[in-house]
């Protein structure tokens, strides 16, 4: 597959800059890749697509005021975005300007300073300090994408109602629509949530830039599967995963076994899913991997045509835009 294939046209005004009021009063596309089908409904009808046996997973992670602006020897300013800790102390960020960066070099930060250890690529550093969770508690921002308006607003509301375990660089946006009414019409009809975490990183963000879709490398991404995640969805009759992030956890975790590690699987048209049966998700960016994810999970064609409705329709695109449900895809489809 092309990457060029995971192009498509968006008017610049249907990029969402906040949420519904209330999230869950969002616009939600329901396409069945059963049959093609495709209807609209609003999110907090969620509930009435669930029935008893099913379980809905939910990335419970909690995205960290990840952002900085750090000064260099001499005052030039120095961006940083908290990728996540690596296993000997140091975090991984990604900087800019990169290139006027050195290992060694010294970066203040309000009276705080860091250490940039090594370039790790594509513009991430290792970096030190003493107590980062602390030293962005202090002076970080949310990182919101840069199609979002930065305002204190829009900041707020850049985090799932069920966020627990901090250490996301960005939110799992599909989850942003949830509300406790929706979570109690869950419960009501008798299905299950289950949670896992993901911890979102450029795995999950970064642009697809190679002509071909099967030479892109995915960076890994943290993950863990709890127990009773694992045996109740392996019970399930079916299984909703909310965004692309649960997904390639369940994913990850149904091919390699394994309840917790890094992931750096990259789902695509011809990958075999084994997990999966609804996919709740937004409305992503061309030439993402998440595109690819979607039509891997529903078809090429069937995306395509869901994608160029929902612009007919004026529906809310990216982060905080509207939601799409997929049914009867993934390890169901033939």
């Amino acid at each position: 597959m092309r990457t060029s294939e995971l192009d498509y046209e968006l008017p610049e005004e249907l990029i969402a800059q906040r949420p519904a009021v209330p999230r869950d009063s969002s616009r939600l596309m329901v396409v069945d890749a059963a049959t093609g089908e495709i209807s609209h409904r609003v999110f907090y009808d969620l509930p009435g697509f669930l029935r008893p046996g099913d379980a809905l997973v939910l990335n419970e992670t909690k995205v960290l005021p990840a952002r900085l602006v750090a000064r260099r020897p001499g005052g030039g300013a120095a961006e940083l975005l908290f990728l996540g800790e690596i296993d000997d102390g140091s975090w991984e960020v990604l900087a800019r300007p990169s290139r006027r960066l050195k290992p060694g070099m010294e970066l203040s930060v309000n009276g705080d300073s860091l250490r940039l250890l090594e370039p790790l690529g594509d513009g991430r550093w290792a970096v030190a300090a003493t107590d980062v969770p602390a030293l962005l508690g202090r002076h970080g921002r949310m990182p919101l994408p840069p199609y979002i308006s930065a305002t204190p607003e829009a900041e707020e509301e850049y985090q799932t109602v069920y966020a627990r375990v901090p250490g996301s660089a960005a939110a799992p946006t599909a989850g942003l629509h949830f509300t406790e009414r929706v979570l109690d019409g869950v419960d009501r009809v008798g299905a299950e949530v289950q949670k896992i975490t993901l911890h979102v990183g450029t795995g999950t963000f970064s642009p697809v830039r190679t002509e071909e879709l099967t030479e892109h490398q995915m960076h890994a991404e943290r993950y863990f599967v709890p127990e009773e995640t694992a045996r109740r969805v392996g019970e399930a009759e079916r299984v909703f995963a909310v965004g692309t992030t649960a997904a390639r956890t369940l994913e990850s975790w149904a091919a390699s076994g394994e309840l917790e590690g890094e992931t750096e699987l990259f789902v695509s048209p011809g990958y075999r899913w084994r997990a999966v049966d609804a996919l709740l998700t937004n409305f992503h960016l061309p030439r993402s991997t998440l595109l690819a994810m979607v039509m891997s999970f529903a078809g090429k064609d069937l995306v395509r045509e869901a994608y160029a409705v929902a612009v007919k329709e004026r529906y809310r695109f990216y982060s905080f835009g509207d939601a799409m449900l997929l049914l009867n895809g993934g390890r169901g489809r033939v």
